[in-house]
């Protein structure tokens, strides 16, 4: 990450914003997104990028990728509501996921966007919308769920090998106002290979099935984004980069179409653009040692970095304050505000660290502000930081009580 922090402009960002925060880098967004877009059209140009909402939606990021001329991928009318807010029309929009509020579904096939269908309920909803609408061609996609052999039975897509798969096909062709605009699927592994073999699925489906090439062929998220070595080597399995899958990904496209008609292929990344682009800023309260157990607790916990509960050590850096002496710590744990006995932010850190101190957490920014739960105390604000002007831009204030009790009677 780009960022280069130092005490004054912690103690700057703290004074104006309070003592624990993210930390945005859009410029590093930026980047991230033309480096893997630039990886892939040097080997298949007919490609693009239609950015997972549901990794981080955070407004300021979500329009850099509408101006980019990316596409919004969206999982529900929620997520919807945020893209027609920054601008993004609905024919950049691909709308997935199990669920599908009616109305955002109306408007974004009304509008000129595609809806990947899930699952054969789906379709008398879209039936209406096609009936009522005869003069309307509405795009419609195929989320497609077959086995590449990663030990996982998704539960998500339609199950190429099923009766309702055929029902589905025969519906698209029974409409004459429907236009079938691609085909779908995503899987959660990041392993390079299974990319290979989801891209072999998805020829296999075409070879076999379907009979005709759609216009676009989207291979769903499930990439590993940049990350540091402190990181890396965490995980059980090669960390890829950007090359590496527009290499498999890609290049197998370009083996497969080579004529001038080539379908559109889109990938939905969410964590690889977005993973390094954010840290948590959180303040030492308390220093303490329990039956020989050094901890520190820190305004901020676990939900602020890491909800999912990976029990990976992300990147750390501690910045001293001058408030109070540093002392050493041998096999420190950072503790969190929670009175949850498991919130631990970090295990195993030995260094100087002091009561006022900032403890600044690296590769954050992958689902941490979209599911942090409203618990105990409200979520932090995110400030974008801009280390080349000094400027600071907030991005997203901190909660209040108003903000999380509104809704509540009392």
């Amino acid at each position: 990450m780009s960022i280069k922090l130092n005490i004054d402009v912690l103690n700057r960002i703290k004074n104006q914003h309070g003592e624990s925060f993210y930390l945005l880098d859009s410029n590093q967004f930026r980047k991230n997104y033309l480096e893997l877009q630039t990886a892939f059209r040097t080997i298949y140009p007919a490609m693009n990028i239609a950015y997972s909402y549901k990794t981080n939606y955070i407004p300021a990021l979500c329009k850099i990728v509408d101006d980019l001329g990316g596409y919004a991928e969206v999982v529900s009318g929620m997520e919807w509501d945020i893209a027609k807010s920054v601008g993004v029309k609905a024919e950049k929009v691909i709308f997935n996921g199990p669920f599908k509020h009616p109305k955002a579904v109306s408007e974004i096939l009304l509008s000129g966007g595609v809806v990947n269908i899930d699952s054969e309920y789906e379709l008398p909803l879209i039936s209406k919308i096609i009936d009522d609408n005869p003069g309307k061609i509405i795009n419609v996609g195929l989320r497609c769920n077959f086995n590449i052999d990663d030990g996982v039975t998704s539960r998500f897509g339609v199950d190429i090998d099923s009766e309702s798969f055929g029902n589905i096909l025969c519906f698209i062709k029974s409409k004459a106002n429907i236009h079938f605009s691609l085909i779908h699927c995503h899987f959660a592994t990041r392993k390079l290979e299974s990319w290979k073999q989801r891209v072999d699925g998805i020829f296999r489906l075409i070879d076999e099935r379907l009979g005709i090439v759609p216009p676009c062929i989207d291979l769903g998220g499930g990439l590993f984004g940049k990350m540091e070595d402190t990181l890396k080597v965490q995980f059980d399995t090669y960390i890829p980069d950007y090359k590496e899958y527009a290499e498999v990904i890609a290049g197998s496209f370009a083996k497969r179409f080579s004529g001038e008609n080539k379908p559109m292929l889109f990938i939905e990344p969410g964590s690889a653009l977005v993973g390094d682009v954010m840290k948590f800023v959180a303040k030492v309260v308390s220093l303490k040692t329990v039956r020989g157990k050094n901890i520190a607790t820190l305004l901020g916990s676990v939900y602020n970095i890491n909800p999912t509960l990976n029990k990976k050590n992300p990147p750390i850096c501690v910045y001293h304050s001058g408030d109070n002496e540093p002392q050493w710590f041998d096999d420190l744990d950072f503790g969190g505000y929670t009175c949850i006995e498991s919130d631990y932010l970090y295990r195993g850190y030995s260094g100087k660290i002091a009561v006022g101190d900032y403890v600044v957490f690296g590769n954050v920014g992958s689902y941490s502000v979209v599911l942090k739960p409203p618990f105990i105390l409200p979520n932090f604000p995110i400030v974008d930081y801009n280390d080349e002007t000094g400027q600071i831009v907030p991005v997203k204030d901190a909660e209040t009580f108003d903000d999380l009790f509104h809704t509540y009677r009392f």
